[in-house]
């Protein structure tokens, strides 16, 4: 069987294909996306939006791969430069001079604030987590790191230990020692740890899959004048509140601050070619130790030549349309939005918060976010739960989307919540008892549940419907 390519696909190919992908992947993923109304075969992947090729049904992207298409599905002119590229280049030799490489990382440099200016080329967000750490531990000559309770920094070596979060590490325990994790936004825990031994202080601006949580700015401020204070490294993960999505290109911006050390991915491949970096300011002690220990990381994919060519080509595109300004503009119209459902639904919604287009939905139950996917799923909407808090909706639309497409979106939004109230006749109550609490609460419950309840629904649409 060949690649489907835009063509449509039957329900029968369908079932193949989720066979095969259980047989050789997981059918544990199947069964995960398939209880949410989420197993969908993109097509027509075009601005904000992508098409079922089983259904036909549009589906607004509010997931965005976790940020990756701030400047949207199959953005033509990223594509044109790839296309070009390929005329011409292809992954280049690791570690080789090239003017791809150059380029890149000269313009990455020149849109950064401060001094920070140094490059380091990295593959994706958890290796370039790992080079940013490695760095600061090497610059320091200390060992600890602190992180923040419900951070996401990768799945593997440093990354997976910066991690905030018990899920993702208790099945790969010992991992990398000297990690202390804290509350977000709570100044004083961080400097009950932090020490002479600290060699960094890493965190996201905005925590992405830890529940969108916005850090204050007494709070950044206080981060910045500890580290100086203690000769920390303050390290930003910017991976997905870079490149315009918070209503600034970088979410540092909006602190007025610069930290010594800072990372990104995702977004920066335009949706076409993996890339990352790390960049670091133009200092004695971090500049010096790069210079002295030049192989202190080491990528093979990383900062290839294609991928520099396409990173190059998305700089462009976000000055050449300040985008940031869009995701601004864009953001408070959708936001707007969500606070209208909020106080329509205030007895189940919790709160809506973030920046520019970098938004999440609390209910009050966790279980409500599992159960929101899936009705926002019938609805044409692509969204998912954050990992790090069930609880929270995160939507990250990329940031071209038009004023009228957020229009229809909020429509659909409003739909799905009010087709959730359907369910809530029920599980309120329930949600009450503790035991039926815990199980609704419970992945493998909501999983077996939501799969029961998809079987039945193709079984009427096949044996009655269809009649």
């Amino acid at each position: 069987m060949g690649y489907s390519g835009c063509r449509k696909m039957d329900v029968q190919e369908r079932d193949y294909v989720q066979h095969l992908f259980g047989r050789h992947i997981s059918r544990g993923q199947v069964r995960y996306l398939r209880c949410a109304h989420l197993d969908i075969y993109e097509r027509d992947r075009q601005g904000c939006t992508v098409t079922d090729a089983v259904s036909g049904k549009r589906f607004f992207d509010c997931f965005s791969s976790a940020g990756c298409f701030n400047v949207g599905r199959g953005n033509p002119k990223i594509r044109e430069t790839l296309e070009r590229a390929l005329d011409d280049w292809d992954m280049g030799s690791h570690r080789m001079l090239s003017e791809p490489k150059i380029r890149f990382a000269e313009k990455l440099a020149s849109l950064c604030p401060g001094d920070l200016k140094k490059v380091v080329l990295c593959a994706t967000g958890a290796d370039a987590c790992a080079a940013a750490i490695k760095l600061a531990k090497g610059a320091t000559g200390r060992n600890d790191v602190i992180t923040m309770d419900k951070a996401y920094h990768g799945h593997e070596g440093f990354s997976l230990s910066a991690n905030g979060k018990d899920y993702y590490k208790e099945l790969f325990l010992p991992l990398m020692p000297g990690f202390h994790v804290v509350p977000f936004n709570d100044l004083e825990a961080v400097r009950k740890v932090a020490s002479k031994d600290t060699a960094a202080i890493v965190l996201e601006p905005v925590q992405g899959e830890g529940g969108i949580h916005v850090a204050t700015r007494e709070f950044m401020n206080g981060l910045r004048k500890l580290c100086d204070e203690l000769g920390i490294m303050l390290i930003f993960d910017e991976v997905q509140t870079g490149f315009g999505r918070t209503g600034k290109l970088w979410g540092m911006e909006h602190y007025g601050l610069v930290p010594d050390i800072m990372f990104i991915a995702k977004s920066i491949s335009g949706g076409f070619y993996p890339n990352g970096a790390v960049v670091y300011r133009d200092t004695e002690r971090l500049t010096g130790y790069v210079e002295q220990n030049p192989l202190f990381h080491s990528s093979h994919s990383g900062g290839s030549d294609l991928g520099c060519i396409v990173s190059s080509a998305v700089l462009d595109y976000l000055a050449e349309n300040k985008v940031w300004d869009h995701a601004a503009e864009i953001g408070a119209r959708f936001k707007e939005g969500l606070m209208e459902i909020w106080r329509e639904n205030s007895h189940v919604v919790r709160e809506v918060r973030g920046l520019g287009l970098m938004i999440g939905i609390e209910y009050k139950y966790e279980f409500l976010g599992a159960l929101m996917a899936d009705c926002l799923a019938k609805q044409g909407v692509w969204a998912v739960y954050s990992g790090n808090a069930p609880q929270v909706m995160r939507f990250q639309i990329p940031v071209t989307a038009a004023m009228d497409e957020v229009e229809e979106l909020l429509a659909r939004i409003r739909a799905a919540v009010d087709s959730m109230k359907i369910y809530l006749v029920l599980l309120l109550p329930l949600a009450k008892v503790p035991l039926f609490r815990m199980a609704l609460d419970n992945l493998k419950v909501q999983i077996i549940a939501f799969n029961l309840v998809r079987d039945l629904e193709e079984f009427v649409f096949k044996y009655v419907l269809k009649r």
